[in-house]
């Protein structure tokens, strides 16, 4: 239950950490590339034998894909980035929850291994979780600060930021379960994780210098700093999230449903207490919904 719980504190400060960078002038951006340099160390600090890497096959497929699984790393991270900061905390969390959706049809209708029949209950909790997606990206109005120089595309971008996260996100992890299930034996998850965080070092920092000659753009050292520091919880949060579906049989259909429940309302009461976002009613039934939907996608495994 401990691993448990610091995967859901863990990914709450995801959100919370990106949704502070407009404050203190982060550029999300430069801050995704450096995170995942610290994704890196954190994992090689965490890994047991570092002697698995010697037998890293580098030019193989399996550690090709994974590497190029960066380039979807970087893409998800920017599209949190934004919801946080232009949305909310609570419409990123719900939109990264909901994406479980994702995962869930590929495996029934693509890579065809699931482990059990799903009923109309389960069919009707995937509906419900697109519905709820829906309903908590809804904003009555964007921030005051932000009316006065956005218009009315700028507001429909606004709209439509948590889907491209949703999707972003379900993409990421179902090519995850795919390849590391694949290429990886059980043993070697962490060093799957660092590949793919290396993979979007290479991909990031190829962007960012890209940037920095053609558009003459400036790296501060207060993105750096934000960056480093976000991918502590970053690792962390996937690491303990990986340690808990062994401590619970890797019984990911009954892990992943309460983990994601608990990280949508901590993720809520957190944004409230620390930035006093606020919920409008629309909002309020998509996280409604969205525990409902969770609950009857698994709801086989939680034995209700």
């Amino acid at each position: 239950m401990l691993f448990f719980l610091l995967a859901v504190v863990f990914t709450v400060m995801l959100y919370l950490i990106m949704r502070a960078y407009p404050r203190y002038r982060v550029d999300s951006f430069h801050a995704v590339v450096f995170n995942y340099y610290s994704c890196v160390l954190t994992g090689l600090v965490l890994t047991p034998d570092l002697g698995l890497f010697t037998k890293v096959q580098w030019a193989s497929e399996g550690t090709i894909l994974t590497m190029a699984l960066g380039a979807m790393f970087v893409i998800a991270f920017m599209l949190i980035g934004l919801t946080a900061q232009k949305v909310s905390v609570t419409a990123t969390s719900l939109a990264g929850n909901m994406s479980l959706v994702i995962p869930v049809l590929f495996g029934l209708f693509v890579f065809r291994n699931n482990n059990k029949d799903f009923t109309p209950l389960n069919y009707l909790g995937l509906v419900l979780a697109l519905v709820a997606l829906a309903l908590g990206a809804i904003q009555r109005s964007p921030r005051s600060s932000d009316a006065a120089n956005t218009g009315q595309a700028a507001k429909q971008a606004l709209w439509i930021l948590p889907i491209l996260t949703f999707f972003a996100t379900g993409t990421n992890n179902t090519l995850i379960n795919f390849l590391s299930s694949k290429y990886y034996p059980a043993g070697q998850i962490t060093v799957f994780m660092i590949i793919a965080c290396f993979g979007a070092v290479v991909i990031g920092t190829s962007i960012l210098v890209y940037r920095i000659i053609a558009y003459g753009h400036s790296l501060k050292l207060r993105s750096v700093v934000g960056g480093l520091l976000l991918g502590v919880p970053n690792f962390l949060s996937l690491y303990f999230l990986l340690l808990a579906l062994a401590a619970f049989g890797n019984s990911a259909a009954y892990v992943f449903p309460i983990y994601n429940i608990l990280t949508m309302l901590v993720s809520a009461l957190a944004a409230w207490a620390l930035y006093k976002e606020r919920l409008n009613t629309l909002n309020k039934w998509g996280l409604i919904l969205a525990v409902a939907a969770i609950v009857l996608i698994s709801y086989q495994e939680l034995n209700l």
